[in-house]
């Protein structure tokens, strides 16, 4: 498998899509939607009822101290009623629509005051309720004669009227745009993030406990009693301290390695081929790197870039079972593409339990994104997006 170098890899669906099943006239779809057009009147009387009144109360009241609070819960409110006609949606019509971002916690009493009142989300579902009583009205009448009367046009005229439905919860119930989308996905990638940040400090606070401080302790320990015995037994005591020689060596490789685990000083000095090549010298199979880049990108996509190729080469490595592995790293656009190979017995999945997964999420906290190719027998190609940032000048 060759690697394309003219475009950024695209992520693989693993299979085609099923083909859709038939509908049938008075199948389960059917009955959904009509319940659903017959539970409208219901809930549109209830939504209207509470849009007027929250909305009028709270505009004929802003002249007051309590005016403007008072309309802000009630938006707040419209929040939720929005919430559970997207929930009656994706159980009856199937509608998937996602959720919008909740409103940013900051500024105090005034900042929520003002929050809330500018929400498009809320307004446009206090607007959702308002529209929804003469077409409750009319989808019941509909939907009830055709129930009792026109049986053999029902399908039709629930999955016409569902249609409609669909439209209204689509264009006034979805999140604002696609920045709104856009937030809520930053929004779980900073969780991600924060959440690897926090292990990353527990796993170099675990290795300095257990590794090089547990060293310096024994190392301190030795050289006491090497002073103690200098006097009366010297022969010990020059064994004693050879042995601590021997300690000191040890810690500082131990902290050398930690240091490269942080951030290795070869890639800060060399750049990306340079440390991506350390890297590869210490994987188990014969690794070929191939680095086409012009220009170094911004110090945290290169770090972000090294460590997922040596996390992907530590898989190769451990689980691979190859014989040869190779990395190419070039520049796509405004991409940076990573792609590890190897001729191994594939068979690997992001579920797998080798880290892949963990890794697709902190690309994707960064809006990058991992592809893996694995069939059973092999091979298995590994391609990686990073978007790119130039360095800044004289970096």
């Amino acid at each position: 498998m060759s690697a394309d170098h003219d475009s950024a890899a695209a992520p693989s669906t693993g299979s085609s899509a099923a083909p859709a099943r038939p509908r049938t006239a008075y199948g389960k779809e059917t009955w959904k939607e009509l319940a659903f057009l017959l539970s409208n009147l219901f809930t549109a009387l209830a939504g209207f009822v509470y849009a007027v009144v929250s909305v009028v109360l709270g505009v004929g009241l802003s002249v007051t101290v309590v005016g403007l609070p008072l309309l802000a819960l009630g938006l707040g409110g419209a929040r939720w009623i929005g919430r559970s006609e997207r929930a009656r949606a994706r159980g009856l019509l199937g509608v998937e629509v996602g959720e919008p971002s909740p409103l940013p916690r900051r500024g105090g009493f005034f900042g929520w005051l003002w929050s809330a009142l500018k929400d498009p989300v809320a307004w446009r579902t206090q607007l959702y309720g308002l529209i929804r009583l003469p077409w409750g009205i009319l989808t019941f009448t509909v939907s009830l004669v055709s129930l009792l009367v026109l049986w053999p046009v029902l399908p039709f005229l629930a999955r016409l009227l569902a249609g409609a439905d669909r439209g209204m919860v689509r264009g006034l119930l979805s999140p604002s745009d696609e920045l709104e989308r856009r937030i809520a996905e930053l929004e779980t990638d900073r969780g991600v993030v924060v959440d690897t940040a926090a292990a990353d400090l527990r796993r170099i606070e675990r290795d300095l406990h257990d590794g090089a401080q547990a060293r310096l302790v024994a190392l301190a320990m030795g050289l006491g009693l090497a002073k103690e015995k200098l006097l009366d037994d010297p022969e010990a005591a020059a064994a004693m301290v050879d042995e601590a020689h021997g300690e000191v060596k040890l810690a500082l490789q131990e902290l050398r390695d930690l240091a490269r685990g942080i951030h290795p000083a070869v890639l800060t000095d060399r750049g990306l081929g340079a440390a991506l090549s350390s890297v590869s010298a210490r994987c188990t199979v014969p690794v070929r790197v191939d680095i086409d880049l012009a220009e170094r990108p911004a110090e945290a996509i290169e770090g972000i870039a090294y460590f997922t190729v040596s996390e992907l080469l530590q898989n190769v490595s451990k689980h691979s079972r190859a014989r040869s592995a190779s990395v190419e790293v070039w520049r796509a656009a405004d991409r940076l593409m990573l792609q590890v190979r190897d001729d191994g017995t594939g068979g690997a999945r992001l579920d797998g339990g080798t880290g892949l997964a963990g890794l697709a999420e902190r690309l994707g906290a960064v809006d990058g994104v991992l592809v893996l190719d694995s069939p059973a027998g092999g091979p298995t190609t590994v391609t990686a997006e990073l978007p790119w940032r130039d360095r800044p000048t004289g970096r």
